[in-house]
């Protein structure tokens, strides 16, 4: 099982030199790869229907594909994951061609975490449809995939439309495509077509959970082997339970954990590297 780190969107700043120190921190310590989360815009929460999610205009994201570009060039082995990219709300050949670009840039170091999201007014923002996003994001992975795959695509579907074109240059593999989410027809969407799936929560559910997508993966008549789980783990819980949850997560079978420094009451930008470290000395050795 390999540990990676959560990049702390939220509470990293925009200080260059300390987003490039975390990184680099992360990977001379071991930790396997760097997960970002995405938002494109936040938005006033008082509003109807009331927005009901975690983030709101305050909170600082910094766009994964433009950091993954700036990570790939100072860093040499750690993998870049989206954890997740909200897809649906996002231009699918651009997200190919944007995929595509970290990959080739990184050495194959991307590993492409997807989602459908709750934040509505973003999608209104972007001019996309909030109400059928689960829906056009199925079809939005077969885009994906034979725009990474073919020099020329001829695709008709139901959302999109792609005459004779293609991207150059092309990744030179099939990127991975994980899953992410927190209900039922995303478990089964991911045991259908995806890599793999991202846990947004440590919690014993989600623990739960894996057991109920390898169910999923039997019917779908997939090899459990060839899909992955990532878990997430919370720095704020203390080192009196940090090595116990890796170990848990460890007898689940999950391919990957990322611990999460945000909301542990940490001071500054700079004390985030310093919990990798001292996270690492704990459970990384």
């Amino acid at each position: 099982m390999q540990i990676g780190a959560i990049f702390p969107q939220t509470e990293i700043g925009s200080d260059p030199s300390v987003i490039r120190d975390f990184a680099q921190t992360a990977e001379g310590l071991g930790y396997s790869h760097i997960l970002a989360y995405d938002h494109v815009l936040g938005a006033l929460p008082e509003r109807e229907p009331r927005l009901w999610g975690p983030y709101t205009h305050e909170s600082a994201f910094h766009e994964p594909f433009v950091l993954f570009g700036y990570l790939a060039a100072i860093t040499d082995r750690v993998e870049l994951v989206t954890g997740v990219i909200i897809l649906p709300q996002r231009q699918t050949a651009l997200v190919a061609k944007q995929a595509a670009e970290v990959d080739i840039l990184s050495g194959g170091r991307l590993r492409l975490g997807i989602g459908t999201g709750w934040n509505y007014v973003e999608y209104d923002s972007l001019n996309e449809d909030f109400t059928n996003r689960g829906k056009r994001q199925e079809e939005q992975v077969e885009v994906l995939r034979q725009l990474w795959d073919e020099p020329i695509v001829d695709f008709d579907g139901n959302w999109h439309r792609i005459d004779r074109a293609g991207l150059k240059p092309l990744p030179g593999r099939r990127i991975p495509i994980w899953f992410g989410g927190f209900s039922d027809p995303a478990f089964r969407r991911a045991a259908r077509i995806g890599d793999g799936f991202v846990f947004g929560n440590g919690s014993p559910d989600a623990r739960n959970t894996v057991e109920t997508i390898r169910g999923y993966l039997d019917e779908e008549g997939r090899d459990p082997g060839s899909f992955g789980f990532e878990a997430m783990m919370n720095y704020g819980d203390g080192p009196e339970n940090w090595a116990a949850e890796v170990e848990r997560w460890r007898e689940t079978g999950v391919d990957y954990v990322s611990m999460r420094t945000m909301n542990a009451g940490l001071e500054s930008p700079r004390d985030h590297i310093e919990a990798l470290e001292r996270y690492w000395r704990e459970v990384g050795g």
